[in-house]
């Protein structure tokens, strides 16, 4: 027996392919592939990733009262007059220990010399900055104020300030350090 025609699979396949719009093909796709590389406006460069390592960390004042903060005007407010509260920290230098480059930052930033009581803990994040993706981790410990003057640094911070650790927490700008202070219990030496 001979399929009448148009009975057949073939004549259907045939059908469906005419009534694609001219668009979908493969054709197409490649046209619109070749558009896109020819034109560098469409070409999305990758952002160059940067690892970084700091540390630094909370100091508690002799009284075991307060602990210290620095403020860094924040470029976003339109006032310019919102502090964003964090802890003292910066890059760990070729052939320093977290420990070593931590106990530099903080007198660096604040002008108040310490030592370090206890790990904090690690934390990690991204952001870009520069046309980069930064992988932050910082190291962060626990210090007891040993001398110095409270004085901030001119090029990098804007204020520094003792606050009551129980307010510690609250004043942080960024979600990390909340997180990891608030997690870190009873800020005893």
């Amino acid at each position: 027996m001979i399929p009448a025609p148009g009975a057949g699979s073939e004549s259907i396949k045939k059908k469906r392919k005419r009534k694609r719009p001219a668009s979908r093909g493969p054709q197409a796709n490649n046209a619109t592939n070749a558009q896109k590389t020819a034109n560098p406006k469409n070409k999305r460069p990758y952002a160059k990733r940067v690892d970084e390592v700091s540390a630094g960390g909370l100091v508690i004042d002799l009284t075991g009262s307060q602990g210290l903060l620095i403020g860094r005007i924040d470029h976003k407010d339109a006032s310019g007059q919102r502090i964003l509260w964090s802890l003292p920290k910066g890059h760990i230098e070729e052939g320093e220990t977290p420990e070593q480059a931590a106990i530099r930052e903080v007198a660096e930033e604040t002008g108040i010399t310490s030592s370090i009581s206890k790990s904090l803990g690690v934390i990690d994040f991204w952001f870009m900055a520069g046309g980069k993706r930064i992988h932050k981790t910082v190291h962060h410990f626990l210090f007891a104020e040993v001398g110095g003057v409270l004085t901030p640094q001119e090029s990098e911070v804007d204020v520094v300030s003792w606050f009551p650790l129980s307010e510690i927490v609250e004043k942080l700008a960024y979600p990390d350090e909340k997180k990891l202070i608030a997690r870190s219990g009873e800020l005893k030496l």
